[in-house]
């Protein structure tokens, strides 16, 4: 009996003792598990928190993924092994998801730059419109220089105008140009570049309207009835021709007279004309308020500027229609004369020089022939200015 209960006893402590071993070795496999879940956890935010990201190698072996601990704290299993391909197309989502990120940005980007144009552009026109109203200086230096116009009307030659059936070439018309300045002077000037008519050259017709011989010499002799019906000119001392020279100076005055307020009847600005000087004449009288040709005299000693006056010839005084405007014809050459000194251009003894010309022989308005220099003159752009600047006060004064 005492053995049965020995053997009793030493099968429970045994029992005991099994159980006690098997629960130690239970709770050591449990905390071994939550310490590499823990150790796992750990290292994935510290690799999270470098934001590194181990290369893809397609020829390294496959690994398993451990465990890891969700944003709600459960524990997920294992993942299965990763093969590479799979590898391969998460990386070409993540590159491709990229490239969307990137053509996004930069459409948005694009959109921003786009978006910030407009809104300068809408910004900047107020200032645009501004600037038209408020020209700036240079702007307004440019509309000070330039010639103002307010139309242009071309002019032929009339045949049932007084003295029209002596020309015998008007093929050509001329312009007439409007003043575009705020003060008009409600004068026509009729700028005339003397020469220019190569078809004119070898056809004569009279002197006198009444045919009657010339009282002076000149281009024609003394006492010739007939003379050349416009003849070629000089030839200035650097080759240029003198309807050449005649004719830039007439631009320049044209653009001066207008920007001065008067409107200016223009008989050429081109090398060549079909109109002789009758013709010319003829227009002037019939549209214009005043007949001024240019012309360079044929001496060489730069002798300076001067106006062909009326000649004090009673039988040329008495003619008409020489005899009802001769006084006018002088009166503005003076007049230019003294717009001419001062603007500074040099004049040639007192300024005057009596000839009998076709021009005056036929001029119903007051009409001068003015040499504004000779074949050695100044032809510099400043010297025409100057030129042009006299006319303009000289026909002030005219008119004043």
């Amino acid at each position: 009996m005492k053995k049965i209960i020995l053997s009793t006893l030493a099968l429970f402590f045994a029992l005991v003792l099994l159980a006690s071993c098997g629960k130690d070795n239970a709770e050591t496999t449990e905390g071994t598990s939550e310490t590499r879940s823990e150790s796992t956890v750990l290292t994935e935010q510290n690799t999270k928190g470098n934001e590194t990201v181990a290369p893809i190698d397609n020829n390294a072996p496959e690994e398993s993924d451990t465990s890891k601990e969700s944003s709600s704290g459960e524990t997920k299993a294992p993942k299965e092994e990763t093969s590479s391909a799979e590898s391969a197309s998460t990386e070409e989502n993540k590159q491709t998801s990229a490239a969307a990120n990137a053509e996004t940005t930069g459409i948005v980007e694009a959109e921003d730059e786009t978006s910030s144009a407009k809104n300068k552009a809408s910004s900047a026109e107020p200032a645009k419109t501004t600037a038209k109203e408020t020209p700036s200086e240079k702007e307004s230096e440019s509309q000070a220089s330039s010639p103002k116009e307010a139309g242009v009307e071309s002019i032929s030659f009339d045949p049932s105008w007084k003295y029209a059936d002596y020309s015998l070439t008007h093929s050509d018309s001329v312009k007439l140009y409007r003043s575009g300045a705020s003060s008009k002077k409600g004068k026509v000037i009729c700028v005339n570049a003397g020469h220019g008519c190569s078809a004119g050259g070898s056809k004569f017709t009279y002197c006198h309207p009444d045919k009657t011989p010339k009282v002076t010499g000149g281009s024609t002799a003394k006492g010739e009835i007939k003379a050349r019906s416009i003849s070629a000119g000089t030839d200035l001392n650097d080759g240029t021709p003198e309807g050449t020279a005649t004719k830039e100076l007439a631009i320049v005055v044209k653009n001066r007279l207008l920007a001065d307020g008067y409107d200016v009847l223009m008989i050429r600005e081109t090398e060549d004309v079909n109109l002789d000087n009758i013709a010319r004449t003829v227009i002037a009288n019939n549209n214009a308020d005043c007949h001024i040709s240019l012309h360079y005299d044929s001496s060489e000693t730069d002798k300076g500027l001067f106006f062909l006056g009326v000649p004090d010839v009673q039988s040329y005084r008495n003619m008409e229609p020489v005899k009802s405007h001769y006084k006018d014809h002088i009166r503005l050459g003076e007049a230019l004369v003294k717009g001419e000194k001062a603007a500074g251009v040099k004049i040639y003894s007192n300024g005057r020089m009596d000839i009998d010309l076709t021009q005056t022989s036929y001029s119903t308005v007051p009409s001068v022939d003015l040499e504004v220099g000779d074949e050695a003159s100044d032809r510099s752009p400043e010297q025409l200015k100057r030129i042009a600047e006299g006319i303009s006060k000289g026909l002030d004064i005219f008119y004043s």
